[in-house]
């Protein structure tokens, strides 16, 4: 018998390092070759003075606690794993992870912001940014040096002429004056005896550099453009020394002219200063550093991974428009920027102008509304040519003009010399879907890049315009896609936490976070069904997707004063008739400029809302020990249930707004009072799909939701005409209009080929793309059937003409997985049930099959389901 035992995961991290949590909990998964079930494991501990071992008589090992003594700052821990099973066996040690802290408290820091001196005009774009640099000695005997560093603005840091990290556009975007996020990176190997220097390039980022649309706003954070740096130098005779952002540091211009996130960077490689960031680099034209204020509290660690290139895309096409310019196609609408290789004189100037579309003879940027994004590059004219790459922006773009190069620029994409990096979060993938329908395929592709653009640190609504901001309404309807398709664990966790910071004293959940100025409508901040709902629902998606109890009752206040709010907004008819709302957002047939205009009553959609709300606050009450709240929770849902009713639903099972997406959520919500209504239902849903000709007649609110509703009540032939329809509105008319990622509007693009004339343009929306959730639970047949899939549900339900379709996912035990062929009117089901959990097998007209881990095949014939287990070992299932 092989029982192997993954090395130990920690907490939601991808790499445990510089982490915050002084009692970190750890998790790990197990493959073996015959039926195994773990009833105890043993942690051994070493902190650099033995290893301690732990034996725990538990068949957990998902988030398992910390034992004995919690973390001190900057503790080196070394952990590893191995499990008992019942049967008495005992599996052979994991591999080892290597835990360590960063500063857990305040009085760990000594660094200040520090940047230049120099006088600006704080309402400028063209702020001129800085580098800043200290030199310092290092002694015989070190032994370890870790560096903690933040910036007011973005960073990136060198040690000796070497980068640090490979992370982009970091500290990110947090609520940074509550919530300033530090990254610690171990620079040991770049230090030598004597002489070193540490210095760091600095951008506007989100602190300072120009946010929102309409002009946006300038220093919403502050107009100091500095960095907070603490390098520790540890040696083998116990002393630590430290390097901190202090007056010693000094500053001078960067070659970077200016940069921003939204209109791109203008770089000058002429000013360049070679060996600014090495020993023996003479510095004395450099001036003095200006210190700012900091509170040492705000500074916190991260709980995900941080943004990084992930991948490289070239050009699959070099156009000449009529007008002579030279655009690049990448053939995918994708979120990054371009690395250039260039040979020429000095003074050269390369100009790179990027969009979606293309429209009218050239890239069309009509849809980037205030945002410049253009990079500009003049050469140096240095020997062997000259490479560079944006550092402090971001553009969403399939297409790219280039002016000004020099030489032969076919030649130049042939050799690799332009290519397109793809940013985002460094999410690890997790779930995976194909069918026997290439369309549908496509479609699926599209969503996975959609999310990819969208995931920039946080999950923002679009990647390319003047906004880019965190929209809670777009993550609470997509969290269900995206905690399959990979682990946001992590990365939402930390936003969830500023959506708390951002949240009013009476319980208000702004529409974005962070929270930026805004005129026009968002401002003030009023509460909003379905946006300010994330505070229940995505954390309920969470612990469904990642059985996090710990993440679930850290959120439940945030959740319950949201709750709280409604309720008194609603009043004792329990029905929310009062207030701004958005509603069923950006219904197709509303107005172009009226996105808000939906056929749904708005009102009837918060009502909805609010009782799908309170009933899930009230499952996670139960969830957290806190049976009196959920025993209020509880009673209220149905409170509020019952007066939606009463409001909403006629006596002939009719709804008084008689759409879509009115029926859908009384559905999905499980508002309706009975069976019989929820068929009425059902069967009116189906009929106005079909009176629509299988087009989508929902916006945000609806079409998340409408294929579960049809599926749930017996219309699953519609549901899938829903996903395969052609016509305008549908998905698959982006995809047959070229699309590489999801729409913000269904006609985005109109059928001429010419772009939708309203505001909001979006070639990149992941929203829209929910319905992939559908896909992955109905079409494929794969979901959780209890907290971080400790039990799985297969239900495949096939339709729609596919012969096949498959779906995996890396669940916190492990990769399941189902794959299901009909081959002759005979269905054959394929599944993975990974160790440690258990799983029932569900096809329509049997009973349920349970599955026990190891490799199952069932066959689906008119005598019954025939199962048969082929391996114990699910480490061979086919992504």
């Amino acid at each position: 018998m092989t029982v192997t035992v993954s090395a130990p995961s920690v907490e939601h991290h991808r790499d445990p390092i510089g982490i915050g949590e002084r009692r970190p909990r750890l998790s790990w998964k197990i493959s073996a070759d015959v039926p195994f079930t773990q009833e105890a494991y043993e942690l051994e501990l070493d902190r650099g003075d033995g290893p301690r071992l732990t034996r725990v008589e538990s068949a957990e090992q998902v988030l398992v606690p910390w034992p004995g003594v919690g973390l001190s700052s900057r503790e080196r821990v070394s952990a590893r794993i191995r499990v008992i099973g019942r049967d008495g066996s005992t599996s052979e040690w994991s591999p080892a992870t290597l835990v360590e802290a960063g500063l857990l408290y305040a009085e760990d820091w000594s660094a200040l912001p520090a940047g230049a001196a120099w006088a600006e005009d704080p309402d400028s774009d063209d702020r001129r940014p800085s580098l800043v640099r200290r030199g310092f000695d290092v002694e015989e005997g070190l032994v370890r040096a870790s560096l903690y560093i933040s910036a007011h603005g973005l960073y990136e840091a060198e040690l000796n002429g070497s980068r640090i990290g490979d992370d982009a556009l970091s500290p990110g975007w947090t609520v940074y004056p509550q919530r300033l996020r530090y990254y610690t990176y171990d620079v040991t190997g770049l230090l030598r005896p004597g002489s070193n220097v540490i210095g760091a390039w600095l951008g506007d980022g989100w602190y300072r550099g120009r946010l929102g649309w309409r002009g946006g706003f300038r220093n919403v954070y502050g107009t100091d453009l500095s960095l907070i740096a603490q390098l520790e130098l540890h040696y083998a005779d116990g002393r630590i020394e430290t390097v901190a952002t202090d007056p010693s540091w000094s500053a001078a211009p960067s070659p970077i002219l200016r940069t921003g996130i939204y209109d791109g960077e203008i770089y000058d490689a002429r000013d360049e200063q070679a060996g600014w960031s090495s020993p023996g680099f003479d510095d004395a034209a450099w001036s003095p550093v200006a210190l700012s204020s900091l509170d040492h509290a705000t500074l916190v660690a991260p709980t995900g991974p941080p943004v990084r290139s992930t991948e490289e895309v070239r050009p699959i096409e070099v156009i000449t428009t009529p007008s002579g310019a030279t655009v690049l196609d990448f053939g995918q609408n994708l979120v990054g920027r371009i690395r250039m290789h260039v040979t020429g004189a000095a003074g050269d100037t390369v100009t790179i102008r990027t969009a979606e579309v293309m429209q009218e003879g050239g890239i069309y940027t009509r849809p980037l509304r205030g945002a410049l994004s253009t990079d500009v590059y003049t050469l140096s004219g240095a020997a062997g040519g000259e490479e560079w790459e944006p550092r402090f922006t971001f553009h969403g773009f399939r297409y790219a003009e280039v002016s000004g190069w020099p030489g032969d620029i076919e030649a130049a994409v042939a050799a690799g010399d332009l290519v397109a990096r793809v940013y985002h979060t460094d999410l690890e993938r997790t779930g995976w879907f194909e069918s026997s329908n290439p369309d549908v395929n496509k479609l699926h592709q599209n969503i996975v890049w959609g999310m990819r653009g969208n995931f920039v640190d946080l999950p923002t609504d679009c990647p390319q315009r003047d906004e880019r901001v965190g929209w809670t309404g777009d993550i609470q309807v997509f969290a269900p896609t995206a905690s399959f398709l990979y682990d946001v664990s992590g990365m939402l966790r930390g936003w969830l936490r500023d959506v708390a910071a951002e949240q009013l004293p009476d319980g208000t959940v702004p529409w974005y976070v962070p929270v930026i100025p805004s005129e026009h409508m968002w401002t003030p901040i009023r509460p909003g069904a379905a946006w300010g709902d994330v505070a229940v629902l995505t954390p309920a998606t969470l612990f469904e997707s990642f059985g996090d109890r710990a993440m679930l009752d850290e959120e439940f206040p945030t959740a319950a004063r949201w709750v709280d709010l409604v309720e008194k907004l609603a009043g004792d008819d329990r029905l929310w008739r009062q207030g701004f709302q958005l509603g069923d957002w950006l219904d197709p047939d509303a107005p172009p400029d009226a996105p808000a205009q939906a056929k749904t009553e708005k009102h009837l959609v918060a009502t909805a809302y609010f009782a799908w709300s309170t009933a899930q606050l009230a499952e996670a009450c139960a969830h957290t020990a806190r049976q009196h709240e959920a025993t209020h929770y509880r009673e209220l849902a149905a409170e509020v249930r019952a007066a939606f009713c009463g409001a909403y639903v006629l006596p002939d099972g009719r709804m008084t707004s008689d759409t879509q997406t009115a029926y859908a959520l009384a559905i999905a919500f499980d508002l309706l009072p009975d069976a019989a209504a929820r068929a009425l239902a059902g069967n009116r849903l189906a009929e106005l799909v079909a009176l629509a000709g299988n087009r989508i007649s929902t916006g945000f609110v609806g079409t998340p939701i409408v294929n579960h509703a049809l599926t749930a009540t017996g219309h699953l032939d519609t549901a899938y005409a829903m996903l395969l329809e052609r016509e305008c509105p549908s998905w698959l008319y982006q995809v047959d209009m070229g699309a590489t990622t999801v729409w913000e509007r269904w006609d985005s693009m109109l059928p001429d080929g010419t772009v939708n004339p309203g505001q909001m343009t979006s070639f990149n929306h992941y929203a829209f793309g929910a319905v992939a959730d559908w896909m992955h639970r109905v079409v494929a047949g794969i979901s959780p059937a209890a907290p971080g899939y400790r039990k799985i549900l297969f239900r495949p339900q096939p339709g729609g003409g596919l012969t096949r379709a498959a779906a995996s996912h890396e669940t916190p035990y492990g990769l399941a997985s189902i794959s299901w062929t009909i081959t002759d009117g005979v269905l054959t089901v394929d599944t993975v049930v990974p160790v440690g959990t258990t799983a029932v097998l569900e096809l329509d007209g049997r009973e349920p099959v349970a599955l026990g881990p190891g490799r199952h095949t069932a066959t689906a014939e008119p005598e019954g389901v025939g199962i048969r287990a082929q391996s114990a070992d699910p480490r061979t299932a086919v992504r």
